[in-house]
């Protein structure tokens, strides 16, 4: 399984891929600091996990979920984000995410996300 971290954070982002380590080699995890980065990614491997944060710039998270599944419909995005408003999780969930999840991620809370997403 490939993994993509998209965060403009360098410590979120090893925050994140830190838990995922637990459970994926850290060569199936490519990183994007924001969401034009993370299509260039995805254009160029097939990810089938995307983590992704809202609050980006270049290209936010809300702009780059419908790009994402242009370029593979398939793909599992789990928004990954402080904003915990219900009106993120609701824009985000109506956009093709599969999940919205407040930071940081734990192991422990990492092993749930994976579970429910790979059902």
């Amino acid at each position: 399984m490939k993994y993509l971290v998209a965060d403009d954070s360098k410590l979120a982002r090893r925050v994140l891929k830190k838990s995922l380590c637990e459970f994926a080699n850290e060569d199936e995890i490519a990183e994007a600091c924001n969401g034009l980065e993370a299509l260039k990614v995805l254009l160029q491997e097939r990810l089938e996990i995307i983590f992704l944060d809202l609050t980006m710039p270049v290209m936010d998270g809300y702009e780059a979920i419908p790009k994402m599944l242009d370029i593979n419909p398939d793909a599992k995005i789990i928004v990954v984000s402080a904003d915990i408003q219900e009106k993120a999780k609701e824009k985000v969930l109506s956009l093709g995410a599969v999940m919205h999840v407040e930071k940081p991620i734990n192991p422990i809370k990492m092993k749930e996300i994976l579970n429910l997403v790979a059902q």
